[in-house]
């Protein structure tokens, strides 16, 4: 794929999602082939991460998320490169937690995430048996000082919900999304006294400090980081695409990802990038990959789901579609314009397009994966 056709697959992308919706943009699309060049964007990049990494690293967050996008793919594609990668990862760690068992910490958990995407392929009871066990031991009870306060910070709604909400669908047990509901409340509403939830916006503080009265910009303005958000909205459609649609807390969980999207809607950059200050451009500014990505994600999925109107966020989920795939993708695959690692957006400075990680490439498979489910008149109905 050349140059000239990425730009064309951003354009017909584009013209379908701004006036057609899930239904009648899905027929224009893949009559105007951009389903296929969605897909093959998508093999270019996994495949120029694959080709680069005969090891397949460690099982920590940053890497458990490039797996959830690439076995992401894998279900889009069923090509099995993909699955004998991701199969590989899992096995060379015996599908382990960092921290074991009695880990409750969510960065350890993500990799729960890949195992239980193995799972629904092998169906082997061993490849979820240490998520399943650090998860039950969390919803029985044996709290920590704190009570609900695990997650503390709002990259952890990506990294741990949605394995609570898997496992609980598959056990069939109301108590792991009980104990799911409570974290998550504690986290919006309670952390750090009024909670990292912002009621104004529907936008997330990363973590205590930046609440007001805590660190702000160098303008003065609150920080809200584009990645966090990213990370909240990842995992509230995952999350989402997990839990029955009776299950007691749903329209909760879809007006905060609705809000969330609706707050981004309104500061994303003309070039379909977000900044990684949400709440200040002149904060290091520039396009930005991975907190891009993510929105991309919620946004292709709440469309998707009919939960935002088809007019309004069909030109935000292609404008984004169009700047990642004609900026940050180089022509071997390799995907650029990713911050680094940290907490806020002075973090991984300067990011530019030689600027990649592991999880701004599960990021962009993810986006682009439902990107492409929306292009092809996927189902009305969002399905795990």
């Amino acid at each position: 794929m050349d140059r000239r056709r990425l730009l064309g697959s951003g354009a017909a992308l584009g013209a379908a999602l701004a006036f057609g919706g899930a239904g009648v943009a899905g027929r224009a699309v893949a009559a105007g082939g951009a389903y296929e060049d969605v897909c093959g964007v998508l093999r270019r990049v996994a495949d120029h991460w694959v080709g680069a990494h005969g090891e397949p690293g460690d099982n920590g967050w940053a890497r458990a998320t490039f797996f959830s996008g690439l076995m992401a793919l894998y279900r889009l594609t069923g090509e099995e490169r993909y699955l004998r990668y991701a199969r590989g990862w899992a096995e060379q760690h015996a599908y382990g937690l960092k921290g074991g068992v009695a880990t409750r910490h969510a960065d350890n958990q993500c990799a729960g995430q890949a195992y239980l995407d193995l799972y629904a392929v092998d169906r082997d009871p061993d490849q979820i048996e240490a998520i399943g066990e650090s998860v039950r031991r969390m919803a029985a009870g044996g709290e920590r000082p704190g009570g609900d306060g695990d997650w503390w910070w709002d990259d952890a709604l990506h990294m741990a919900m949605p394995p609570f909400a898997r496992l609980g669908l598959l056990r069939d047990d109301a108590p792991y999304w009980d104990k799911l509901h409570r974290l998550y409340t504690h986290t919006a509403r309670a952390e750090g006294g009024p909670g990292l939830l912002d009621p104004a916006t529907g936008l997330w503080f990363r973590d205590k400090r930046f609440l007001p009265g805590g660190i702000v910009s160098p303008a003065g303005r609150p920080v809200l980081w584009s990645r966090g958000n990213g990370w909240v909205a990842g995992g509230l459609v995952k999350t989402l695409k997990a839990l029955p649609r009776t299950a007691a807390h749903v329209p909760e969980y879809r007006a905060a990802l609705v809000r969330l999207l609706r707050a981004a809607r309104a500061v994303q950059r003309g070039d379909g990038f977000w900044n990684v200050s949400l709440a200040d451009p002149a904060h290091f500014p520039g396009p930005e990959t991975s907190g891009t990505a993510f929105l991309a994600y919620g946004t292709a999925y709440a469309l998707r789901a009919g939960l935002v109107p088809a007019r309004d966020f069909g030109p935000v989920a292609a404008r984004a579609w169009r700047g990642l795939v004609t900026t940050a993708v180089h022509q071997d695959g390799f995907l650029g314009y990713v911050q680094g690692t940290g907490d806020r957006p002075e973090s991984g400075q300067p990011v530019g397009p030689g600027s990649t990680a592991d999880f701004g490439v599960g990021a962009f498979l993810l986006a682009g994966t439902e990107l492409a489910l929306l292009a092809r008149g996927a189902e009305a109905r969002v399905t795990p």
